[in-house]
């Protein structure tokens, strides 16, 4: 077993390798404060015919780390959860490049929490234990590579904050690199300005730099001999013809305007080249052939960015593609929008719901709730092609970078008590989908008439690098995607920044060039926030006639037992009066929801009188509940009753209570004194604006009732004398 540590922050990361899961081809446990992770790396034993590098990560979290069994009916950990899909996907990206290409062995990285101490969050532990297994191993790789959280805590940047400083923060940003460089950056912000970003990243660059340095020192005492990578095949012997003859015509191509008629001229020339050369291409070469043309065309569109400056569409650097904005588009969803830039298109909407349609999480972290959420579907028709529909891991990443953008500037639960749900159908794609949803999920919210803070937007940006200039182009296409060198995605509002990603190729960018990015983003996101205000600029004044009113208040956490009453007897019975649905949470947070504002002010005001202390000399309206000879017992707050004696019914005499009252008449009374057992004695308020409430019955009334008196048959042999004649023979 052989162990290194190095100090990262304010706590020690130790890396070991040799003790666990030794037939792995690597192997390492990580441990930073309480929390842990064992990452794996193992590799097939036989390449594979691919084109492509068959790396797979499978970033997982064992309930067990935390003290927990899992909930619901299946008490095992079942299919990944979006966050560990996420983690997943923050593990891959920094290492892939570094991969070697003609190493096309199947390859699957398993990093797993084992412990977690709710204070260190493992994730950035498992991005670094996953580079240490590979590293130590056997398999081929270009790393190692380290990552760190950084956090900016009171106005200071902290190195792997623990959970309680990140709920302090200001700043949530993951940086991964090489000793070289920074290859990777993930986060959001609270409209962060471009500044505070980059001195945060430079911030990353000495612990990740330690982090490799610390890898290195574990391989050179355990590593494994690298297993050999198949040589350069000799170079294709038509490619020198080859070029000659298609590079006029692709210089041509690669220009078409329009991305469907663009690809089309492409495959022409892949067609020409094909019967030109059919005779002469090898047996199993055609691969090879191909892959000159690939190669060639990645090139033409490389150099004419770095020298002439001019795109695939035309365009310079900084030109961003039109742009076309519709809100109110769905006649029946509460708020929705059709955001196009160019040949990307995002059909964005906003549903509105109560807390009982909250996602709730179970995981390690502790059970919790979101009020929000976003959904981002990517069709296969949305790029011409045919396919499966579901949900995968690129729709995980690219929602879930689409909802941290929009979070930052929804309003808060105990303002805007509502559940929000945002689904974004990409109906085109050529080039940020993700940055599309963005811009039409902050149109879809304003059309609902949700009081975001202010709009906000997103861009992606790319590079084009050589040896001698670095060119920063705005607004990337799929295909400048593709040739690039970067793909750094930025949305914020016109105060700063909001979301982030970014995805460096090659080994190192300068740092000045990454701050250029940032700012020719910023200019880029003002100009997308301006074209989206001539549709909208602020969020309707109201809420969609179709979307569920809702009122919420707070009342002492000591009084909640009084407004649910016994078994929730008043709390269903105010809810089912109002037809409303009422929630009450345990910190004494009422939430009322209602298709109505009526119905919803109505069960607001019965439990709002449910609290309210009576007072003597101050006036009710009532409900008569019962009724004896003496008086009526009468219902003036919910669940508070007080005697009504006969004698302050009316201003005259009154013969029989059921001269005056009825059971369930509604009544206005007066709180006439409270005596020392707390019992309410109470008049009823008869005055002319009244009288349709409380009316004597009038004379032919009371003449029925002593009529119903005299005929009444005696009991227990007539009247007073033989009740006594009763209790003389006991």
């Amino acid at each position: 077993m052989e162990q290194v540590k190095v100090q990262v922050g304010a706590q020690e990361l130790t890396l070991e390798t040799g003790r666990l899961a030794k037939q792995a081809n690597g192997s390492v446990f990580a441990k930073y404060g309480g929390s842990a992770v064992i990452a794996t790396v193992c590799c097939s034993s036989k390449e594979l015919d691919v084109d492509f590098l068959p790396l797979s990560v499978d970033y997982n979290e064992k309930y067990y780390a935390a003290g927990k069994i899992p909930g619901g009916f299946i008490k095992r950990e079942g299919r990944p959860k979006d966050r560990e899909i996420l983690v997943s996907r923050l593990i891959d990206r920094p290492m892939r490049p570094l991969f070697n290409k003609k190493f096309k062995r199947d390859i699957q990285i398993v990093p797993t929490t084992i412990s977690a101490d709710q204070e260190n969050p493992p994730d950035v532990i498992g991005m670094v234990a996953a580079s240490a297994a590979v590293t130590v191993s056997d398999i081929p790789f270009g790393g190692p590579t380290g990552a760190v959280r950084v956090s900016l805590v009171d106005g200071e940047y902290v190195i792997n904050p623990t959970f309680e400083q990140l709920n302090r923060g200001t700043l949530d940003i993951i940086v991964a690199g090489t000793e070289e460089g920074i290859t990777m950056v993930e986060g959001g912000a609270d409209q962060a300005s471009e500044e505070a970003l980059a001195d945060a990243i430079d911030a990353a660059r000495e612990p990740i730099a330690a982090l490799c340095r610390a890898q290195i020192e574990l391989r050179e005492r355990a590593g494994k001999a690298k297993l050999p990578v198949p040589e350069d095949p000799p170079e294709f012997e038509l490619a020198s013809e080859l070029r000659e003859f298609a590079r006029p015509k692709l210089e041509e191509a690669c220009f078409v305007k329009g991305k469907m008629e663009r690809r089309k001229a492409i495959d022409r020339v892949i067609e020409q080249a094909n019967e030109e050369f059919a005779d002469r291409i090898p047996e199993g070469e055609e691969k090879r052939f191909n892959a000159v043309l690939d190669d060639l065309e990645k090139e033409i569109l490389r150099e004419s960015v770095l020298k002439r400056k001019i795109r695939t569409d035309g365009r310079g650097p900084e030109d961003i593609r039109n742009i076309t904005c519709e809100i109110g588009v769905l006649p029946r969803a509460h708020g929705s929008a059709l955001f196009t830039r160019g040949e990307t298109q995002a059909l964005a909407v906003s549903t509105l719901g109560t807390v009982q349609d909250e996602q709730i999480f179970d995981d390690i972290e502790g059970d919790r709730r979101e009020h929000f959420m976003l959904h981002y579907n990517f069709p296969p028709f949305s790029v011409g092609e045919t396919g499966r529909l579901g949900t995968g891991r690129r729709e995980v990443g690219h929602g879930h970078l689409a909802q941290r953008a929009v979070q930052a500037v929804l309003p808060d639960k105990s303002s805007f008590p509502y559940t929000i749900r945002i689904v974004s159908e990409i109906l085109e794609s050529n080039g940020s989908s993700s940055m599309a949803t963005v811009c039409g999920s902050s149109l879809s919210l304003m059309d609902a008439g949700i009081k975001i803070d202010k709009p906000v937007a997103g861009i992606a940006m790319g590079l084009v690098h050589d040896s001698e200039t670095d060119v920063v182009i705005s607004d990337i296409t799929g295909e400048e995607d593709a040739l690039g060198d970067m793909d750094f995605k930025v949305a914020g509002t016109e105060d700063g920044i909001t979301a982030f990603q970014m995805d460096i190729k090659i080994s190192n960018v300068d740092p000045q060039v990454m701050r250029q990015a940032l700012e020719q983003a910023r200019r880029g996101r003002l100009h997308i926030l301006n074209v989206m205000s001539e549709t909208i600029d602020a969020p309707r004044g109201n809420l969609s006639e179709f979307a569920p009113r809702i009122l919420s208040f707070t009342v002492d956490q000591e009084k909640i037992g009084l407004l649910i009453g016994p078994s929730g007897k008043t709390i269903k019975s105010i809810s089912e009066k109002h037809d409303v649905t009422t929630n009450i949470d345990n910190d004494g947070t009422v939430t009322i929801y209602s298709q109505d504002k009526a119905g919803a002010e109505a069960a607001k005001a019965a439990f709002m009188s449910l609290l309210e202390e009576p007072e003597v000399g101050k006036t009710y309206d009532g409900v008569v509940r019962r009724i004896v000879d003496f008086g009526a017992f009468i219902e003036f707050l919910p669940g508070r009753e007080g005697l009504c004696h006969i004698s302050k019914m009316a201003d005259h005499r009154v013969e029989s209570v059921e001269d005056v009252l009825q059971l369930g008449q509604e009544v206005p009374v007066k709180i006439m004194e409270i005596d020392k057992m707390g019992r309410f004695n109470l008049k009823l308020i008869y005055e002319e604006e009244n009288r349709d409430k409380v009316a004597p019955r009038g004379d032919a009334a009371s003449d029925e009732r002593r009529s119903r008196e005299k005929h009444r048959e005696p009991r227990d042999g007539g009247g007073s004398g033989g009740r006594r004649g009763g209790r003389n023979r006991r």
